[in-house]
């Protein structure tokens, strides 16, 4: 078994299927011992956004319920990176980095306690190796009207 998918399930989550590209992308890109991982929407367990995670945080969302879809976003980074590297133990040497666009209303700032939510989650499930450089920008609007997409950097054995 798995110690980072075990650590999940002690976190209370599962691991999702890595999504789909929804347009003429790929979901990761690997290059040597680099993956890119495209943005990630907080899509569930079932595929689907949870009309708590549409909108613009600082309106309609809550910064909790935004902070939740970036969880979201971090684990559809996982699925992805678990779709790239085989596996989340050995094969992933670091988080180099996580970017993370925010649906926000104007006027709202505290876009970095939003991404938050998936830079924590990367830490408590990959430990030091989950430890990133990251951006985070507020945004008029997402894809499906998602109140976050998060993005990744990883380096690979």
């Amino acid at each position: 078994m798995s110690a980072t998918l075990d650590r999940l399930k002690e976190l209370g989550f599962t691991l999702p299927p890595a999504a789909a590209p929804v347009a003429n992308y790929v979901g990761f890109q690997r290059s040597g011992n680099l993956v890119i991982i495209s943005g990630q929407l907080p899509f569930g367990a079932d595929g689907q956004i949870d009309p708590a995670h549409k909108g613009k945080v600082g309106a309609a969302v809550s910064p909790e319920a935004a902070a939740e879809a970036a969880r979201h976003c971090a684990l559809n980074i996982l699925a992805q990176l678990r779709a790239a590297a085989g596996n989340l133990d050995d094969a992933v040497v670091s988080c180099l980095r996580l970017g993370g666009f925010i649906n926000a209303a104007p006027g709202f700032s505290a876009v970095a306690g939003v991404m938050n939510g998936a830079s924590d989650l990367m830490v408590q499930v990959l430990g030091e190796r989950g430890r990133h450089a990251r951006s985070t920008i507020g945004v008029a609007e997402l894809p499906l009207d998602a109140v976050v997409e998060v993005e990744g950097l990883f380096e690979v054995r």
